[in-house]
């Protein structure tokens, strides 16, 4: 694996004591699709924005390429592009949305018309039809997906995605996945990509990268927020229904959310008896996407309005009989939880 960023301590923020972004180490590679996961307000929108070239940081150390980026941002740029959550069209035609980056860069008449051409059908909009419409035209699906068309035109080297189908219908969202897919394994491009789609990232993704307020986390960690509180030795989380989960003490009062590993996690088809001090909680399988970069599946069941996560080899025969909604059991140690 080559490498495309570094980050070494890098911190960004908003106001002077909230911190956006506080990354000691993260190393992102140069192939393939890399997801980026966490909550709303856990910094991965900044770190696109960062990663762009778009938003300065307060300090630390970004390398592209094996080299600092630090006065190469403009050389840069045109090696990178970044597609928004909710991107806006220039007031025109399809066609001279897609052409006007081509033409600063100074690419000929018959160029622009066969690159226009081919971006249009990558994102799975008929040339013919659409270069002609102008940008009011358009549904939101397929603003989306002339937005992506524009920057699949110039052939970048890095695709950034922040949230790409949040707010489109089902038909654009699968063709712009579809269309990063192709993107990555066809034209070598290094696609970095944020969305809720979790199936989807999880299956296609080589590596995923965690965030959580800033902070770097292991991809595919369970993040249990709020409602802890202490009781005795352990500190203890209710579940909507009743269901319980104990961790071994925190060493601070001011706990807000810990982090479970899902190889931490044991799945078992009927409930096992009690082992102290494991926690045994109840629920029903809504996804199990194929973890690509691992060979093993993520088992992801609804507990008490949460989703938790457990990864089991894809290998193991447990995994022939699970199927969405069925009921399953998790068994983790208290020891496991680990304090954010």
């Amino acid at each position: 694996m080559t490498t495309l960023y570094e980050i070494h301590n890098l911190k960004q923020s908003y106001r002077k004591d909230t911190p956006i972004l506080d990354i000691s180490d993260l190393t992102i590679r140069s192939e393939g699709i890399t997801g980026l996961v966490g909550p709303n307000g856990s910094g991965k929108s900044t770190l696109l924005k960062v990663l762009s070239f778009l938003m300065p940081y307060d300090s630390g150390t970004l390398l592209y390429r094996g080299q600092p980026a630090a006065g190469r941002e403009s050389v840069i740029r045109r090696e990178v592009t970044y597609l928004l959550q909710n991107s806006f069209l220039l007031s025109r035609s399809v066609f001279e949305n897609i052409a006007f980056g081509l033409r600063l860069r100074g690419t000929s008449a018959s160029e622009v018309k066969a690159i226009v051409r081919e971006s249009l059908t990558r994102v799975g909009l008929d040339p013919d039809e659409f270069a002609p419409r102008q940008w009011y035209q358009l549904s939101g699906g397929e603003v989306q997906r002339v937005a992506l068309a524009a920057r699949l035109a110039l052939r970048p080297r890095v695709l950034l995605l922040d949230e790409p189908t949040a707010n489109v219908d089902e038909a654009s969202a699968q063709l712009i996945m579809a269309a990063a897919v192709t993107e990555a394994e066809q034209h070598g491009t290094a696609v970095i990509v944020a969305t809720h789609d979790m199936p989807w990232l999880y299956e296609m993704s080589a590596e995923i990268i965690g965030l959580y307020r800033g902070r770097v986390t292991a991809g595919a960690e369970n993040i249990l927020q709020g409602g802890w509180k202490q009781e005795g030795c352990h500190m203890v989380r209710n579940f909507p229904g009743g269901q319980t989960v104990y961790a071994d003490r925190a060493d601070t009062a001011a706990v807000r959310a810990a982090a479970l590993d899902p190889s931490c996690v044991r799945v078992s088809l009927s409930r096992p008896q009690p082992a102290d001090p494991a926690n045994i909680t109840a629920g029903h399988l809504v996804h199990l996407p194929l973890e690509r970069g691992r060979n093993s599946v993520l088992v992801t069941a609804d507990v008490g309005g949460s989703l938790l996560k457990a990864r089991v080899p894809e290998s193991d025969p447990l995994c022939r009989e699970l199927y969405p909604q069925r009921e399953v059991f998790y068994i983790f140690p208290y020891s496991s939880v680990r304090w954010l």
